[in-house]
């Protein structure tokens, strides 16, 4: 698959684009069953070559399709566990470049989901197996039960618009930050600048009213700090899932968070 980021302006914007992926599949549909359903794991263990860049592993399950991710890039695709097998098909990834360890993370995810490794779920505990490996995931919900809004301070990883979802160096070297207190006051950095407000509303559906200091940045990182303000202004909808915050706000931006 490519590895180039896709540039709109300053900002990184990383394209999906559907590759193929080896395959041992039999032609019968994709068809996932009631036990990962619906289901995301994280990797707590590995016997064998370790994941560069230390993971972990995370794999979630929804309908005939799986979504994977090592610590670099995120990989999505049609899925069948027939026979306890987990074969992909139909891959697609984004095409983040990562830096140090992590640049193998991608070569050894592929490896493990290519070689149609065996899977057993013992509870909330799923193990799979291929010839010369063994990864051992703990269902999210148990190993990192959902934080709450208020009183976590939270670090964006990803921008969302209305049809992309966007990642880049620049987010993850500036780390905008957003933290909700139970009073309902808001502080945090936009990427440049200060941020002080409030969120009123229910925890699922915060308004925010936010101002921040005045500071001049460089161009990339002004980007950055606007996508922020304005995902951050008005009316949005709040999930959690384990240590990640989704922010949407109804003018069509938003933010992905991850508990620091």
């Amino acid at each position: 698959m490519s590895a180039n980021f896709v540039r709109f302006g300053p900002v990184a914007l990383l394209a999906l684009l559907a590759v193929s992926a080896c395959s041992s599949g039999d032609s019968k549909s994709p068809s996932t069953t009631p036990e990962l359903a619906g289901h995301t794991f994280l990797s707590t263990g590995v016997e064998g070559t370790p994941i560069p860049g230390g993971g972990p592993l995370t794999l979630a399950f929804k309908d005939d399709r799986i979504a994977a991710d090592a610590g670099c890039n995120s990989y999505s695709g049609a899925v069948t566990l027939d026979d306890h097998k987990l074969r992909v098909s139909g891959l697609a990834s984004t095409l983040m470049a990562c830096a140090g360890d992590r640049q193998g993370a991608d070569e050894w995810l592929n490896g493990l989901l290519n070689s149609d490794p065996t899977w057993q779920l013992d509870g909330p505990k799923l193990t799979l197996k291929s010839d010369n490996l063994t990864v051992i995931l703990l269902d999210k919900k148990v190993a990192v039960p959902d934080k709450p809004i208020k009183g976590t301070t939270w670090v964006v990883t990803a921008l969302i618009t209305s049809d992309a979802q966007i990642r880049s160096q620049t987010i993850d070297e500036v780390k905008p930050t957003l933290t909700i207190a139970e009073d309902g006051s808001v502080t945090g950095t936009a990427g440049c600048n200060r941020m002080t407000g409030r969120a009123t509303g229910p925890d699922a559906e915060p308004t925010f009213q936010i101002a921040t200091t005045k500071m001049l940045c460089p161009v990339e990182v002004m980007d950055v700090e606007q996508s922020v303000l304005k995902a951050l202004d008005g009316k949005t909808t709040a999930t959690v899932d384990a240590d990640i915050l989704t922010l949407r706000n109804a003018n069509g931006n938003g933010l992905t968070l991850r508990a620091q």
